[in-house]
């Protein structure tokens, strides 16, 4: 077998045993990627050059090439060689004393479409807060491209994400969509979630929204694990103050945190203020702050920057 077929296995096996760990008995998978899994894996034969009779003859059966020889020695990769690069580019995003994880291979695109669909009837079903379960009236799973190289991570869904079903679609959603376009990408470009996927329940309130507790969050955002691992985004952007606690469980306050670069799964993780917050706060000083993050965000993607986009929300 191949050693990316072997590090797939491996993800996959991994992957499972995390959901076994988490008390996950079944898992419902699609009917493509059950078809996917019947198909023979291909073996490429090795590579032959002709010998100066004519007769086809391999670099190893020459005896230029030693049989656990390298690339650098002119054979196939090892697996080291596989893997040591993609170790290196996720420790270059740790902090310090901090180890990173490799990234898993990369996955078939129809593989990872199943997948994601799979994540999603679950979460769709679940129950795992009844008294979530049995006042929503949708569950908020997330929107945007599974392909985006930039996540958005909120906290939960409020009355109007819970009525149609999408995060960040009332005026706080609006105006997160204008710093998305701002930037030069369309909402459509990038991936949107939060920590819960539910409305918190307010008993004997027709209106208002309350902050998600430590366990709600702690039993939802293994759904949120599992999007980021299939989406694998070269960017996070977490959104106040309850989006960061429950990524990196701090609560030592947003103004403290936002701005500065910290990791999530490997991944570099922006925190910064959420819109609603501007929206209370019109101030231009705050509305740079959120902007000087996405310029941040923008240059960490290698993303083009104008003169114009540079000088946003600063006075004169």
């Amino acid at each position: 077998m191949s050693s990316t077929y072997n590090q797939l296995l491996d993800a996959t096996i991994q992957h499972l045993e995390d959901l076994k760990a988490r008390g996950v008995r079944h898992v419902p998978v699609a009917p493509e990627t059950l078809r996917a899994l019947t198909q023979p894996v291909v073996m490429q034969p090795p590579i032959e050059r002709p010998a100066a009779s004519g007769t086809p003859v391999s670099d190893q059966a020459r005896g230029k090439v030693p049989k656990h020889a390298g690339p650098e020695a002119g054979g196939p990769p090892t697996q080291s060689a596989i893997t040591a690069p993609a170790a290196e580019q996720a420790n270059l995003l740790a902090l310090p004393g901090e180890t990173v994880p490799s990234q898993a291979p990369p996955l078939d695109p129809q593989a990872k479409a199943a997948a994601f669909a799979a994540l999603r009837e679950r979460a769709l079903a679940c129950v795992k807060c009844p008294h979530l379960a049995s006042s929503r009236k949708t569950v908020v799973f997330g929107v945007g491209s599974i392909d985006a190289q930039l996540m958005f991570v909120g906290e939960a869904p409020g009355a109007d994400e819970d009525e149609q079903g999408e995060p960040f679609i009332g005026k706080a959603g609006q105006l997160l969509t204008k710093i998305i376009q701002a930037t030069g990408l369309q909402r459509a470009d990038v991936y949107i979630g939060n920590i819960l996927k539910c409305r918190p329940d307010t008993p004997g309130q027709s209106a208002g929204n309350r902050k998600p507790t430590t366990d709600e969050m702690a039993t939802c955002i293994p759904y949120l694990h599992e999007q980021i691992d299939l989406i694998r985004p070269k960017v996070l952007v977490a959104l106040g103050a309850t989006a960061v606690e429950g990524l990196l469980g701090k609560t030592i306050g947003i103004t403290k945190l936002r701005g500065t670069w910290k990791t999530y799964r490997g991944i570099p993780l922006m925190p910064t203020y959420h819109p609603a917050y501007l929206l209370r706060n019109q101030a231009m000083s705050e509305k740079r702050k959120v902007w000087e993050d996405m310029l941040a965000v923008m240059e960490k993607l290698g993303m083009p920057i104008t003169q114009k986009q540079r000088n946003y929300f600063l006075k004169g």
